[in-house]
C-alpha cells in the first residue's frame, strides 16, 4: 500500500479515536427539532451532543463544504475558470454565470459558499476535477481519507438528482472540522459580503452570505446552509467563545437557526476547554527520566466540571539505557508517548521528547497521523495523573 494511503487510513483512525467518548456526554443535551444532529468540539473532535448522528440522510447544499475545500486545496484559486454551457445552465440556486465568461476560481468558491451557487459548483467541479465524474471521484476519495463512513457523494452541489447522494450529521461535522483547519476556507466561511468583478461589465457581482447565524449569533464563525424539497432544511454552523470552537450540524430540521443557537449556548455553559497536559516537562516518570521528558504542545479537551476528576494518564517510554548512553548517541524522537484517558477511555495521546529535543512542530496535530505509535517498541509503562 502506498505510504500516503496508509497515513490517510491512520489519520482516519485517529479521528475516530478522538471522537470515542463516554456516551453520557453525547446522550444529554438540548432539545432539537432535527431528524439528525450533532455538536462537536473542533480541537478534540469530541461529540458533545448527538441525535441519530450516524444515520445517512440527504444533505442538500451543505455538500458544497466538500466542493469548497477541494477547490481551496487544489492550489488554483487565482486561476480563471471558463464557464461552460452545462455549468451556466445548472438548475436551482445560481450566481447567474454566463457561458464563455471567465471567473477566478477563488470567486467561484466565495459564490459557492455565500450564495450557494449550483452553477458555481459545476464550474468548480469541471475545472478542478476535469469533469463532473472526475470531481465526484475526488470528493469520495477525500471523504474516505477524512473518515466519513456514512457518506456517498454523487454531485458537487447537493441537488436531488441521485437517489444515493447522502451523508450523516457526524460525517458532515468531521468534514467541517477538517475544512476549518484550513485558514483560507475558514476566512471564506466567515465572510458576510463578497464582491466579484464581472468580466465585460462595469458592475460587480455582490454576494451576501445566506448563513443568518453570522448576523444574529454573536459567536458565529461560519457554516453552510442547505435546502431541497426532499432533504428539507440542513445546516452546518460553527461558533467560538473563550477559545472553544464548536461545530453544529442538523439534517431535516424545521427550526435550525434556533436549534443551533440552543446547542451552542448549552455547550458553552456545560463545558470548558481544559489544558489537560501543558507544554513542557511532564511529571510521573521513572527516576532516570525525571525532569527530562517534555511534551511539545498543550493538549486541550472539553470537559464538564464533574469530569475533570476522571482524567488519568498512562506513559510508555523506551527503556533507559543501563550505562546512560543511547544507541546512536541520542535518545529516540520521540522517546515515548503519554496516553490520556477520561473515565478509562482514551481521548488522546502526545509524543514525549528527551531533554528538550522536541521538534517545533508536533507529529500529531489535529490532522496528524499515528505513524510513531506503531514504531515504538521495548516500552516500559508508568501510570499516573497529568501535569495540569
Amino acid at each position: 500500500m502506498p505510504t500516503y494511503k496508509l497515513f490517510a487510513k491512520i489519520a482516519a483512525a485517529s479521528i475516530l479515536l478522538f471522537s470515542s467518548l463516554p456516551s453520557k456526554a453525547a446522550a444529554e443535551g438540548p432539545g432539537v427539532s432535527a431528524r439528525g444532529a450533532v455538536l462537536m468540539e473542533q480541537e478534540s473532535g469530541r461529540v458533545l451532543f448527538g441525535r441519530d448522528e450516524h444515520t445517512s440522510m440527504r444533505i442538500a447544499s451543505i455538500t458544497k463544504i466538500m466542493t469548497a475545500i477541494i477547490a481551496v486545496e487544489s492550489g488554483k484559486l487565482m486561476q480563471r475558470v471558463k464557464i461552460s454551457e452545462k455549468a451556466a445552465g445548472t438548475e436551482g440556486s445560481s450566481l447567474y454565470l454566463k457561458p464563455g465568461e471567465t471567473v477566478p476560481l477563488k470567486d467561484l468558491v466565495y459564490g459557492l459558499m455565500l450564495r450557494s451557487g449550483n452553477d458555481s459548483a459545476v464550474a468548480i467541479a469541471e475545472y478542478v476535477g476535469g469533469s463532473l465524474e472526475g470531481f465526484v471521484y475526488m470528493m469520495n476519495e477525500k471523504a474516505q481519507e477524512i473518515g466519513m463512513k456514512d457518506t456517498l457523494f454523487q454531485n458537487p452541489h447537493g441537488l436531488d438528482d441521485h437517489e444515493d447522494h447522502y451523508s450523516s450529521a457526524y460525517d458532515m461535522a468531521l468534514l467541517t472540522r477538517y475544512a476549518m483547519e484550513n485558514e483560507t476556507f475558514k476566512e471564506i466561511s466567515a465572510t458576510k459580503v463578497y464582491r466579484s468583478p464581472q468580466e465585460g461589465e462595469k458592475w460587480d457581482r455582490v454576494w451576501r452570505n445566506k448563513n443568518k447565524m453570522l448576523k444574529y449569533y454573536k459567536y458565529s464563525t461560519g457554516g453552510k446552509t442547505g435546502y431541497t424539497k426532499r432533504a428539507k432544511r440542513t445546516l452546518v454552523s460553527t461558533a467560538e467563545k473563550n477559545g472553544m470552537e464548536l461545530i453544529a450540524v442538523t439534517l431535516n430540521d424545521p427550526n435550525d437557526w434556533d436549534d443551533h443557537e440552543r446547542m451552542f449556548e448549552w455547550a458553552f455553559h456545560e463545558f470548558d476547554l481544559v489544558p489537560i497536559v501543558k507544554k513542557g516537562p511532564v511529571d510521573g516518570v521513572q527516576k532516570e527520566y525525571k525532569h527530562k521528558l517534555e511534551a511539545n504542545r498543550t493538549f486541550f479537551y472539553p470537559l464538564r466540571e464533574s469530569e475533570k476528576r476522571d482524567i488519568t494518564s498512562k506513559m510508555n517510554v523506551y527503556r533507559y539505557p543501563k550505562d546512560g548512553k543511547w544507541k546512536g548517541g541520542e535518545a529516540p524522537k520521540p522517546v515515548g508517548r503519554l496516553f490520556i484517558e477520561l473515565a478509562g477511555i482514551e481521548i488522546g495521546n502526545l509524543p514525549l521528547y528527551y531533554e528538550g529535543k522536541a521538534p517545533i512542530k508536533d507529529d500529531l496535530g489535529v490532522w496528524g497521523t499515528f505513524k510513531n505509535i506503531f514504531s515504538q517498541l521495548f516500552f516500559v509503562q508508568a501510570e499516573g495523573g497529568t501535569d495540569g
